[in-house]
């Protein structure tokens, strides 16, 4: 099962555009739901030169061999060096000592797109922009690129994508057909994970929050080591020993290789809390769904208006872990908190 498949609706939505091709169209959704690989798709829709009765490209054309080996001379991909570059991944700087690459869309990757948008087509077809995320874009990039978007080019297509539109200045997104990607049915979205190898593939999915591509990256990326040293204290109820448990899941956050592991494991806290909310008036969990007998338990040992109040002290937790600070004093500070939820007196 392929992302075309996974998102069959939007799919033919794309292709219905392609009768009457707009300037620029922004793909917003949920992270991990697969936007930038059926944007991927789109283009290479456009630029294929024999496409296959479903509007999908062929795969053996030249255009579809130079998209294969991505010089195709009518596409160009804008993002974050980070996205790309090993370094950014561990966090890094490079032999070199160079500094780590940008976390946003410069405006000189816009610039550099002037000579690309001014000459001819390669092959007399359409030409494509992709920006991946569209949200990457500071104020000054946003605003070189406008000028672009206000003077549209024949056979010219922005493809923006984004998870968090809402960032998007509203000129950029008022110049743009905004088309939205929805998650996909629960079960197809099983059945592409399980396609993919990935076990359990059904909690995979929920701990991702319903995306598919979300939770192939979570289970291929080690991150169940911190997630289980989490859950581990997270399960313990009054039981908690908060000085311990903070001790424990400093070191698993000290070892990790990933970026932001403290934040990862707040993110993964605050998702517990949730389902552990929902628990306390009797209903299933959304993220945890192995745990959801254990979530019953401690539902029985707290209240829903301890757990809303310490939902929002987490919220300023989430803050502060973003910022320099003594990871073992943070996490205590957590975790006495944490455990407070479940004493009576």
């Amino acid at each position: 099962m392929n992302i075309i498949e996974l998102h069959s609706s939007v799919w033919e939505q794309l292709r219905a555009r392609r009768r009457q091709l707009p300037h620029a169209l922004l793909l917003t959704g949920q992270r991990g739901i697969g936007k930038f690989a059926l944007a991927r798709s789109f283009a290479a829709s456009l630029l294929c030169e024999n496409l296959t009765a479903a509007g999908e490209a062929c795969g053996a054309c030249l255009a579809c061999g130079w998209l294969a080996q991505g010089n195709h001379p009518d596409l160009r991909l804008l993002q974050p060096n980070a996205m790309i570059a090993e370094a950014a991944e561990s966090g890094e700087l490079d032999e070199a000592g160079k500094k780590k690459p940008s976390q946003q869309i410069t405006i000189d990757q816009v610039r550099a797109l002037d000579d690309f948008l001014h000459v001819g087509t390669h092959r007399h077809g359409a030409r494509v922009v992709l920006l991946n995320p569209a949200e990457a874009m500071n104020r000054s990039t946003a605003n070189a690129l406008l000028k672009s978007l206000e003077e549209p080019i024949a056979s010219t297509l922005f493809l923006l994508i984004s998870s968090e539109p809402h960032r998007l200045l509203p000129t950029i997104r008022s110049r743009c057909q905004v088309m939205p990607v929805r998650h996909p049915v629960q079960r197809l979205a099983g059945q592409w994970l399980s396609d993919a190898g990935v076990r359990e593939a059904e909690n995979w999915l929920a701990l991702a929050g319903g995306s598919p591509l979300l939770a192939l990256e979570l289970s291929n990326s080690g991150e169940r080591v911190l997630l289980d040293a989490l859950l581990a204290q997270l399960t313990r109820g009054n039981s908690l020993d908060p000085l311990a448990a903070a001790a424990n899941l400093d070191k698993v956050v000290k070892a990790e290789k990933r970026p932001a592991a403290l934040k990862r494991a707040l993110d993964w806290g605050q998702k517990w809390l949730f389902d552990l909310t929902l628990a306390s008036e009797a209903l299933p969990p959304r993220y945890f769904l192995a745990q959801a007998l254990l979530l019953q338990a401690l539902a029985q040992t707290t209240n829903t208006r301890k757990l809303l109040a310490f939902d929002r002290k987490a919220i300023q937790y989430k803050a502060q872990c973003e910022q320099p600070l003594n990871s073992r004093l943070f996490l205590e500070d957590f975790f006495m908190s944490y455990a407070r939820l479940f004493r009576t007196s």
